[in-house]
């Protein structure tokens, strides 16, 4: 607001009427204004303005340059008063302003301040600082000069040209030291360290000197030794005496510096062997004839378009040039073929182009002087050139260059738990690593975001061990935190813009043990670490401490029940055939022998023979040829019988050899079937929910079947089943969770070793090699490198190799028989087992069956004994009862004889006799007859005798006869 009153009156009315865009005829008059650091200036600018109005074909047509010179005030409000007082007036298109060296920029700033307020642009020819880029400030500035900050691209080519890839920056703590900063930290976000370098450290000074003094006191901590350095003059004479107190300016050290630190006083105080970048064309003059031609060339195309002439007064502040912001987009768009090269401007108004001296300090050895010579030169558009034959380096090395890193004695080595590789196991109980194996202390991070104490051995550790016995180094072992191998992982960081709103801003990064390698983290990786292209490009590698490739582990698919296994060397059909020929022939030879005329049945002189070949003796001889047993019982005696038992044992004995041979090959050399054959299987090439396979996320074979095209359709799969760890794959595997897992053949083929159930399957694909990881260009990996090399020729890796990964606990290969154990054979020994349940039983039958059938045997003895006696009895009266008849026959004819001549006689003693002698033997056979007739039946016998016994002996004849 100042600016409104600032004005002297008589100036302001000579403003008013004093017209700048005057026409001559038909002529434009066109002013430019011009604030510079010399009066001696003025004579130039008019000549080349001149020259220009002369050449008529580089400015429109009828179009004539006219210069407004003021000489720059030191004053930033006597420049700000010149502008209104002296250009505005003479209404301006342009203000041409450039400064001393040793002038401040706050001039330049205020001319910018009050241009841009009326939208008058402001071309600077020598104002490099930072802040003339922020278009909220210095809306109208343009400059042909790039700022300090753009230093930095010439130092990522420099880094690119030697190959050095860890630095340590030093920058004040300002505003051109954030912004060399933020300039080389975004080059190297953008590169992600792909070409070779990284800030390993950045040291921050306060300009002035003030903390200079404890800039390098945790300078041993990095390994870094090349130094890139943004200074003032002052500042860089501190920073050198600091350097070499430390040490830091000797061999071995490289120092890239700005233009100000390698001049004036930096120059002299500066160490032999710096390398610093000067911008090219840095004459004024110069730079005043390029800013011309830019205005008369923008001219041109401004004046084509409907424009307005600019303001001519300060006073009216809410006046501003309208046609000024497209006079300036017009010079920005600007180029132009300068004395300071080629000439263009980018979108903040700097020159986009620049051209730059590399500059080298070399010790004068006449006069004893530090000078800086010219070894190369930086062009953005040809890039850089070196001299390096006659490049002197720090402590006066020349030709080969600087390690640029430091051999420290202590590395720090990040590892990741892999059996057999790396094993972590806890302390003992008093706090220290087990005597009795190799074991170094690690340090785990755990849940609680705490280091702890652990144990390390391993196939690795070793390797480390001896590595670092045989270097003399020493080391301190970390597992890495997130528990990767490292690859590529794309990172959003949400960025709010100007207007307020939430954008993310990606990139990529590397995690895992990569990562922490490139961050500085750690120095070297111990670990089974993939060598691939991916990594090589970020990192360095050993030679390989192990060859391996890939392959496929699955869990072994048995055969079925082993109960069973001695029926598999024939199927169930040739079984049921054997079983039914046995019982064939069996009966064939029983038919044989029992109808031939020489058989035993025939031949034998007793129907009792016991060597009689029965049925049952016939199939126990089917039997025991078959299964090669003795017979104790009949064997077939006739001439046919005994071909067809001759024909049935050499059968059995062809059927028993083969059951033989077939049996060592399903048992002696049973293997359990793999689920797959190899990476080339159809369930592999095309996947299906059905067979599920996976590896580890971000691990570099997730990596190799991203690369490999025809490979793409199993990495899509995958990616919905991969694992975090090796270990978390193989218990999901052991547990039917998955079909199979793609991990290197070292670590697997150690698994199946100690894992029976598990086995690799399939030829080894995607060879490659195990390396140990190194920062880009450290002094570690040619040394390491050749010392593995040795380690291979001395035969420690193949030790190595017999004691961690080929110490195997199942001792089973493809071309080895296997030893038969109880589940191979325990088929066997339940058939005894149910042989002899099954003969138990069938003993009590057998006794049951013995005592029924002598019970059975007794009663038909005692039914043939009643048989015998009813017989017997049968016939005695039969006897009997024939002679009673008889007897009878001859009564009944003596009694016809003699009634007629006699009369009934009286019994005599005789007859009575006889009569009782009858009754007798009627009650006898009436007994026989009927025994359960009782006694008491007689007496009526006898009573029916009595009542005969007065009649003729015929009628009691007839009577007893009807009784019985």
């Amino acid at each position: 607001m100042w600016l409104r009153y600032c004005c002297l009156p008589a100036y302001i009315l000579l403003a008013w009427f004093l017209p700048t865009e005057l026409v001559d005829g038909n002529v434009r008059h066109v002013n430019i204004g011009f604030l510079l650091s010399k009066e001696d200036y003025h004579g130039y600018v008019n000549e080349v303005l001149n020259e220009l109005n002369d050449r008529s074909q580089l400015l429109p047509s009828n179009t004539k340059l006219n210069a407004t010179f003021q000489v720059l005030s030191w004053n930033p409000i006597e420049s700000a008063l010149s502008v209104c007082q002296t250009l505005v007036p003479t209404q301006v298109y342009a203000v041409v302003v450039s400064h001393s060296r040793n002038m401040s920029s706050t001039s330049p700033a205020s001319i910018s301040y009050t241009c841009g307020f009326y939208r008058i642009p402001v071309i600077g020819i020598s104002t490099r600082e930072h802040v003339f880029s922020d278009k909220h400030i210095h809306m109208s500035f343009l400059r042909t000069v790039p700022p300090y900050s753009h230093q930095a691209l010439v130092w990522a080519d420099l880094l690119r040209y030697f190959g050095w890839t860890r630095v340590v920056l030093i920058t004040s703590d300002d505003q051109d030291g954030r912004a060399i900063y933020k300039t080389f930290h975004g080059l190297e976000d953008d590169l992600d360290g792909s070409n070779g370098f990284m800030i390993e450290r950045s040291l921050i000074y306060k300009p002035g000197g003030e903390n200079i003094t404890n800039l390098f006191t945790s300078i041993s901590e990095v390994q870094s030794r090349v130094f890139l350095l943004y200074a003032s003059e002052s500042d860089a004479v501190q920073v050198y005496a600091e350097a070499a107190k430390h040490n830091l300016t000797t061999d071995g050290n490289v120092w890239f510096v700005t233009e100000d630190a390698l001049t004036g006083k930096a120059l002299q105080q500066a160490p032999e062997g710096i390398i610093s970048v000067h911008l090219n064309g840095s004459d004024e003059r110069s730079h005043v004839t390029d800013a011309i031609h830019v205005i008369a060339k923008a001219l041109k195309s401004f004046f084509e378009e409907n424009t307005t002439a600019p303001p001519k007064t300060c006073q009216n502040s809410g006046h501003f040039w309208s046609s000024g912001p497209s006079f300036y987009r017009k010079l920005i768009g600007t180029k132009v073929e300068g004395e300071t090269g080629y000439l263009s401007f980018n979108m903040q108004g700097d020159r986009a182009t620049p051209s730059y001296v590399i500059y080298n300090s070399k010790r004068n050895i006449t006069t004893g002087v530090t000078e800086h010579v010219k070894v190369g030169e930086w062009d953005s558009l040809t890039q850089l050139k070196v001299d390096t034959a006659h490049l002197v380096w720090p402590g006066g090395r020349m030709g080969r260059k600087p390690e640029g890193v430091s051999s420290s004695s202590k590395l720090q080595i990040t590892t990741i738990e892999t059996h057999p590789f790396v094993f972590v196991e806890p302390l003992d109980s008093e706090g220290k690593c087990s005597q009795t194996i190799s074991a170094v202390e690690c340090h785990k991070h755990n849940a609680t975001g705490e280091w702890s104490k652990m144990c390390c051995k391993g196939f690795c550790i070793d390797l480390l061990v001896k590595l670092a016995s045989n270097l003399n180094f020493s080391y301190e072992v970390h597992l890495v935190e997130d528990g990767l191998y490292g690859s590529l992982e794309i990172v959003s960081t949400p960025v709010v813009n100007g207007g307020g709103k939430t954008n993310n801003n990606t990139k990529k990064t590397w995690n895992g043990m990569v990562g922490e390698l490139i961050t500085g983290k750690a120095n070297m990786i111990v670990a089974p670490l993939t060598i691939n292209n991916e990594r090589a490009q970020f990192i360095d590698f050993s030679v390989p401490f192990k060859y391996q490739g890939l392959t496929i582990l699955v869990k072994k698919k048995d055969h079925g029940s082993s109960f069973a296994s001695f029926f598999q060397p024939f199927e169930t059909a040739l079984w049921l055939l054997i079983g039914l020929a046995v019982h064939i022939v069996a009966l064939i030879l029983y038919v044989l022998d029992r109808f031939s005329p020489f058989g035993r049945f025939k031949s034998s002189q007793s129907s009792d023979d016991q060597d009689a070949l029965t049925l049952s003796s016939a199939m126990w001889f089917s039997w025991g040829v078959l299964l090669n047993s003795g017979m104790g019982e009949g064997t077939p005696r006739s001439l046919s019988a005994r071909v067809l038992g001759m024909v049935w044992a050499g059968f059995a004995m062809i059927m028993v050899a083969s059951y033989t041979a077939n049996l060592a090959a399903f048992l002696v050399l049973d293997r359990p079937e793999a689920s797959i054959t190899g990476i080339n299987d159809p369930r592999l090439r095309n996947p299906s929910e059905s067979f599920k396979y996976a590896t580890v996320t971000g691990s570099s074979v997730e990596q190799y079947f991203k690369r490999q095209v025809e490979l793409s359709t199993m990495y899509r799969f995958m990616e919905n089943y991969n694992y975090g760890t090796v270990d978390e794959a193989i218990e999901a595997l052991s547990a039917n969770q998955l079909d199979a897992f793609i991990w290197d053949s070292a670590v697997l083929d150690y698994v199946a070793s100690n894992n029976c159930n598990l086995v690799t399957v399939g030829e080894l694909f995607g060879r490659c090699g195990f390396g140990l990881g190194f920062q880009k260009g450290s002094p570690w990996t040619e040394k390491i490198s050749l010392e593995v090399l040795s380690f291979h020729e001395s035969g420690v890796m193949e030790a190595l190799d017999g004691e961690w990964i080929s110490n195997k606990h199942c001792k089973l290969s493809d071309n080895q028989p296997a030893t038969l154990g109880l589940s191979n054979m325990a088929g066997v020994f339940i058939l005894v087992a149910g042989g002899i349940v099954m003969g138990v039983p069938l003993i009590f039958v057998e006794i049951f069956y013995k005592h029924h059938m002598e019970t059975k045997e007794k009663q038909m003895q005692l039914a043939r004994m009643a048989a015998q006696r009813w017989r017997g009895t049968v016939q005695r009266r039969r006897t009997i009862r024939q002679t009673l008849l008889n007897k009878a026959q001859q009564v009944r004819e003596n009694q016809k004889s003699n009634m007629r001549t006699w009369p009934l006689p009286a019994k005599t003693k005789d007859e009575e006799s006889r009569e009782s002698d009858i009754a007798t033997i009627s009650q006898t056979h009436q007994s026989v007859i009927d025994p359960t007739q009782s006694n008491s039946d007689l007496p009526l016998l006898h009573s029916r005798g009595s009542c005969c016994h007065r009649n003729h002996l015929t009628g009691q004849a007839e009577v007893l006869e009807h009784t019985v």
